[in-house]
């Protein structure tokens, strides 16, 4: 599990760990029952506090993200990867009808908007 923290980011740290494992889920790259780090585990690889990745994986884990086995630690939650999918789905509609909106205020064009969105999108979009 790949994880890069900045101390310059405007995001806490336990909100940088819960974004990338859950972007990590949603990609695919940590597949529905592997075995996560434990919490003191992934702490120390990472250099932050246990309360830190605690809070990382309690945020995960009420989202629906991941799920604890007493006695045998934390795992990717099974069965539910498209609804967690589609969840995030109705979240980036949601941002980009806050966008449109706003550039409609503004006066900005729908091709304006557009060659914006092509601006900022990562080039390894598709």
């Amino acid at each position: 599990m790949d994880i890069i923290l900045s101390n310059s980011s405007d995001k806490p740290i336990y909100e940088q760990i819960t974004s990338q494992v859950k972007a990590q889920i949603l990609s695919g790259t940590l597949a529905a029952g592997a075995k996560l780090p434990s919490i003191r585990a992934l702490a120390s690889d990472l250099g932050v506090s246990v309360i830190t990745t605690k809070r990382a994986y309690a945020d995960l884990e009420q989202l629906g993200f991941i799920c604890t086995v007493q006695g045998k630690g934390c795992f990717v939650a099974e069965g539910n990867q498209e609804l967690l999918r589609e969840s995030q789905l109705c979240h980036i509609e949601e941002l980009l009808t806050q966008a449109a909106e706003q550039a409609e205020a503004l006066g900005v064009t729908r091709d304006k908007l557009h060659e914006m969105l092509d601006l900022v999108a990562p080039e390894t979009m598709q």
